[in-house]
């Protein structure tokens, strides 16, 4: 019972999220998109974040961080591969030791970094496209 409790307790403590500092205007709409998430995505639980914003979510162990409001990514050029997940579009970047997907051509960007141990990217890019089509209207 007590490794139960230990365990629950390790999944509880926030998450270090450094949230973005978009214009007031995607601001508005990222506050509106991280409401509208779920309580739960394919890699687990939603987690509270520190320090906490509304600008920012985390999910599961070893959490997935999410950032609303991110400028668009330095690596989009003409060269660069988009990702088209559930009819949105993904700059996907390779990090270490999992990936960053930075949404493109919405009126906020949208950040995710996604850990190998979490699984594909594109799961979580699609548990999160209902949220942003409902929120984060294209550019």
């Amino acid at each position: 019972m007590a490794i139960l409790a230990l365990l629950a307790a390790g999944c509880a403590r926030p998450v270090a999220v450094d949230p973005p500092a978009p214009d007031a205007d995607a601001a508005l709409v990222c506050a509106g998109f991280v409401a509208a998430l779920p309580e739960e995505l394919v890699v687990g639980a939603r987690r509270d974040v520190e320090p906490p914003s509304r600008l920012t979510a985390a999910y599961g162990d070893p959490p997935v961080a999410i950032r609303c409001g991110v400028p668009e990514p330095g690596a989009l050029g003409g060269t660069a591969t988009l990702v088209t997940v559930e009819g949105i579009d993904w700059l996907a970047e390779e990090l270490t030791r999992g990936w960053l997907m930075t949404t493109v051509g919405r009126v906020a960007g949208i950040e995710i970094i996604v850990p190998d141990e979490q699984g594909p990217a594109p799961s979580v890019a699609a548990d999160l496209a209902p949220a942003i089509r409902a929120a984060v209207p294209a550019a």
